[in-house]
């Protein structure tokens, strides 16, 4: 199946928004206050973001409140939740009503049409304008649900990448470094790690997988990957099919179980959350998410060489335009604000710098071409880059390739649209079916996908408990919905 190729507009917008940065050239720094929590007459905001939690966090956070009261009135109080605890952590937040202003928002499309997040389309036009003179508008689009909006998209690669970062230095040692050039799929990297393994005895992942893991497979996830409602990418695209019923998955499950019976994969994998830093060589390989400059990235955190190698061409769907969405609240108080600090956050390149790269000459220094070179305090502060706005924004290190931009141009042009992009299902009358079906997924995902249990007596387990809970009832609407959509795409 052959989707249309996409454009990208970034040129554009790096452009346009160099010509709106406010602020850039004041720092904030002759602030009449001695910290942030002396800043009176300010709007506090309550900011939940994925990520570990990071050693100099408050020292960068006061900084960057002495600006934003500067600026607009604002300051944040920032709350970093940890990877593999961040989707729980904001579903139990949004249920139980607790107030909160602005969060990175998981499971965007599901959560929104909950109404866990507030519509925002009214707010960008009165407190967002140069945010939506500067974002691209294949996102602003993509991020739009039955019309209304709920989130503001990351600036940044409008494809989906994913495939294999690898150590290559134990790659040259264990011989295997022109396979792994080569390995796109799971089965591919089986006899690479039965080489890794062999070298590195003692090597506690040869394949890095916690609870969390989740490998590239051919399908489109129509709610998310915490739900088994899919579209295969190669084959009928216009049937949804649960995808643990799928042989091909079943497969995947498979050569997984192989993986942890050969202790590729460590023995406490379905219960690990730890996020595995780069910088912490006990593992060779681990799935990653390719976005450009990123192989000089990794290499840098990790102070190692670090491989990649793609198991698939960009591809377009709705989570790799929403994958990474600011949302404000339903229930903040402080709308307005909020946007008024999203905004900022997505024009002001001092800003944006300060809450990725950290404080210059702590976290690092400046060099005469403009590039940045870290400092050893940078260990301190390592953020999320991609899910913090506008990428075009942020400082080149003195390790990102000199064309960054340029590669972003051409990693846009290779994406491909999902035959599903911009289809968007209404689950008001299934959200009580969803809402069991995502717990019993949550129940065997992590066990499943670490190859920690038996595939097929867990696999049957699994289908059954779907059947229980009314998968067939959810899979009949969201079918009606998606030809009736279909049919008006045509």
């Amino acid at each position: 199946m052959k989707f249309k190729k996409l454009s990208s507009l970034f040129l554009v917008m790096t452009i346009t928004s160099s010509t709106i940065l406010t602020g850039c050239s004041s720092k904030g720094q002759d602030s009449a206050v001695d910290s942030a929590n002396d800043i009176k007459g300010t709007t506090e905001l309550i900011w939940y973001m994925i990520g570990t939690p990071q050693p100099d966090q408050d020292k960068v956070m006061e900084e960057v409140n002495k600006y934003t009261a500067e600026k607009i009135g604002v300051t944040l109080d920032l709350r970093m939740v940890d990877w593999g605890d961040y989707g729980q952590k904001m579903q139990v937040i949004t249920s139980s009503g607790e107030p909160f202003d602005i969060c990175f928002a998981s499971d965007y499309a599901l959560n929104a049409q909950k109404g866990a997040y507030l519509e925002l389309s009214d707010l960008l036009e009165s407190n967002g304008k140069e945010l939506k003179e500067t974002i691209n508008p294949l996102f602003l689009e993509g991020a739009t649900i039955n019309g209304n909006l709920y989130g503001i998209p990351a600036n940044k690669e409008v494809g989906q990448q994913l495939g294999w970062a690898y150590n290559k230095r134990m790659a040259e040692e264990a011989g295997v470094l022109e396979d792994m050039e080569n390995a796109k799929t799971l089965e591919d990297l089986e006899p690479i790690l039965e080489k890794v393994k062999a070298k590195f005895p003692n090597l506690k992942m040869p394949m890095a997988a916690g609870s969390g893991f989740f490998p590239y497979m051919p399908y489109d996830y129509l709610l998310g990957e915490n739900l088994p409602f899919g579209i295969a990418l190669e084959g009928d695209t216009t049937k949804i099919v649960n995808i643990y019923e799928q042989e091909d998955v079943k497969n995947t499950l498979n050569t997984l179980r192989r993986f942890y019976q050969k202790g590729y994969i460590h023995s406490q994998a379905a219960t690990d959350t730890d996020p595995h830093e780069m910088s912490v060589e006990n593992w060779f390989v681990r799935k990653e998410q390719y976005a450009p400059g990123a192989v000089e990235m990794w290499s840098s955190n990790a102070k190692y060489d670090v491989g990649y190698t793609p198991s698939h061409d960009p591809l377009t769907i709705n989570n790799s335009v929403t994958g990474s969405v600011m949302s404000i609240s339903a229930a903040s108080k402080n709308p307005e604000k909020a946007m008024e600090f999203l905004n900022l956050l997505n024009t002001d390149e001092y800003l944006r710098n300060l809450i990725d790269r950290g404080i210059e000459d702590v976290h690092y220094t400046t060099n005469e071409d403009k590039t940045i070179t870290k400092t050893e305090d940078a260990q301190k502060y390592s953020m999320p880059s991609w899910a913090l706005g506008n990428v075009f924004l942020t400082k080149n290190y003195d390790t990102d390739p000199t064309d960054r931009i340029e590669q972003y141009e051409e990693f846009n042009s290779q994406a491909v649209a999902s035959p599903t992009l911009g289809f968007y299902a209404d689950t008001t009358n299934i959200s009580t079916e969803i809402a069991t079906i995502s717990n019993i997924v949550q129940e065997f995902k992590a066990p499943l996908f670490t190859g920690s249990v038996d595939t097929d007596k867990y696999l049957g387990q699994l289908n059954d408990k779907l059947k229980a809970a009314g998968i067939d009832k959810v899979m009949a609407e969201l079918q009606s919905q998606y030809d009736k959509w279909m049919a008006e795409q045509k």
